[in-house]
């Protein structure tokens, strides 16, 4: 559903923020996508959805380029950003209204997914009111809302849980399973290696933009935590052995 060939970001100056990155989401995966901050991450997500150029490889969803078939691209995907910055003039209904014109979403369908998944989120009573009113976590769940209206065959999405509360981050966890069982692809980058353990059947881990480990998630773990496959990977628990060597001297 989504294959990265040999991607390569290189920023002005000469900073490598993506380095030769290769890897492949298949159709029902739940691919976590970590590492520390300014690891790429980011970088790596805005170029799959098509909002960054990259300097070389290609990026592949559903079997077409996003650069040379980027239309198609994107009617295939639902991107839900690390800021939900959306329409503040609109209202909650405007907004969803319009993805669901963007995305040619039939009317009726459009109804019964708005209507169940406002509810579930608990913003239907909000629908009607500015976006501008709306806090950090009810824009979130909007954007949400607005990816899964158009049952998109690929969701990408930049730290997903940044702003919910634990109900609807438990809501969204369940929805993403729901979604992948019914054959969607999920990839996402996530601080919360808790989640990621738990939800994801893939995980990614990517450093100084190169990718260090990739594959199966019960096969990175083994019988270590992912917290501490990742430390062990960014050299962070070694450092913090060093220190408590050093105390002790």
């Amino acid at each position: 559903m989504l294959e990265i060939k040999n991607l390569t970001k290189i920023y002005k100056g000469g900073k490598r923020a993506v380095d030769n990155l290769s890897l492949t989401v298949e159709k029902g995966d739940i691919f976590a996508f970590i590492g520390h901050n300014g690891a790429g991450k980011s970088t790596t997500i805005k170029a799959c959805v098509g909002i960054m150029d990259f300097n070389s490889g290609d990026i592949l969803i559903d079997g077409h380029s996003v650069k040379a078939d980027p239309l198609y691209c994107k009617s295939q995907i639902a991107y839900i950003p690390d800021n939900p910055d959306v329409y503040e003039y609109m209202t909650g209904i405007q907004y969803l209204n319009f993805i669901g014109d963007v995305f040619k979403v039939e009317i009726s369908q459009r109804i019964a997914l708005i209507d169940k998944y406002s509810k579930l989120f608990e913003i239907d009573k909000s629908l009607g009111d500015p976006i501008s009113s709306y806090s950090h976590g009810m824009r979130q769940k909007l954007v949400i809302i607005g990816a899964l209206i158009h049952k998109p065959k690929l969701m990408i999405m930049d730290e997903p849980f940044v702003g919910l509360d634990p109900k609807a981050s438990f809501i969204v966890k369940n929805v993403m399973r729901e979604m992948c069982e019914q054959g969607m692809a999920i990839f996402f980058s996530t601080h919360v290696l808790e989640v990621a353990e738990k939800l994801c059947n893939k995980v990614a881990i990517i450093k100084d933009g190169k990718l260090i480990k990739v594959g199966y998630t019960e096969e990175i773990v083994g019988n270590e935590s992912l917290e501490e496959v990742f430390l062990d990977s960014a050299e962070i628990s070694s450092l913090f052995s060093k220190e408590g060597s050093e105390g002790e001297e």
